[in-house]
């Protein structure tokens, strides 16, 4: 049966789609959709609702609905409210007759625009969905991006200190080149001290013994060596006894 949900969603459908899709777009990922309902209400007599015949129940009981509805047509045909001319038959006919196609084409009608509706809606939530991933694939590469640029950050400081110690190392090969020439011309210059005092010392004791040399004469050359004999000839005979 073709029912009124069904037709009523058929005739909003493209306004309420617009506003389903952007409202969709900008709502929240956790954001649910309400459903459309599978099966729309109970009716009787095939177009009137089960409503107008619960409201009747309480007061006029089960058989209430009927007599006001007959009622109310008698009243309207006698009185020639309504009148039934030859528009009345034919629209009765025309009723007829598509009461017997809503009977036997309306399922197959309403379960082919349903699945046509279906095919939108699931068309529709798989585009916002894209959207959602879309947006969301963004924000965490903005957030990776976000992620990067501190380790940019990081490693300007890290290069900056690396060249901070760069320069203190070189700072302080510069103070050790200095230390060394410094030490090498210290170096030379108590070498050169150290040099001069040796060849002074020399030329002293060469001085002195040439002179020592030039003052002893023959005959105390002389008496020193029998000295030195009679010495060495003293330490043989202590050495034999």
């Amino acid at each position: 049966m073709l029912s009124r949900a069904t037709l009523l969603a058929a005739s909003q459908r493209p306004a309420a789609l617009v506003l389903a899709r952007s409202s969709g777009s900008a709502a929240a990922p956790g954001f649910e959709r309400r459903k459309r309902p599978e099966f729309g209400g109970k009716v009787r007599l095939g177009f009137l609702p089960e409503e107008w015949f619960q409201f009747f129940y309480p007061k006029t009981g089960v058989t209430g609905p009927y007599v006001f509805g007959v009622g109310l047509f008698t009243y309207l045909a006698s009185k020639e409210i309504y009148v039934m001319e030859h528009e009345y038959y034919g629209g009765l006919s025309l009723g007829i007759m598509c009461i017997f196609a809503v009977k036997k084409f309306g399922p197959s009608i309403a379960a082919y625009c349903d699945k046509e509706i279906d095919k939108i809606e699931d068309d529709w939530k798989e585009s916002r969905e894209s959207e959602v991933r879309f947006h969301s694939e963004s924000i965490e590469s903005e957030k990776k991006e976000q992620w990067r640029a501190e380790g940019q950050s990081l490693l300007m400081e890290a290069k900056k200190e690396n060249v901070a110690l760069q320069l203190e190392a070189a700072y302080r090969e510069r103070l050790m080149s200095a230390y060394r020439e410094v030490k090498k011309r210290l170096d030379y210059q108590v070498e050169r001290q150290n040099i001069e005092r040796r060849i002074a010392q020399k030329n002293m004791v060469d001085w002195i013994v040439g002179n020592v040399v030039k003052s002893i004469t023959p005959d105390q050359e002389k008496q020193n060596l029998n000295k030195c004999i009679a010495d060495l000839s003293a330490l043989a005979a202590r050495t034999k006894a």
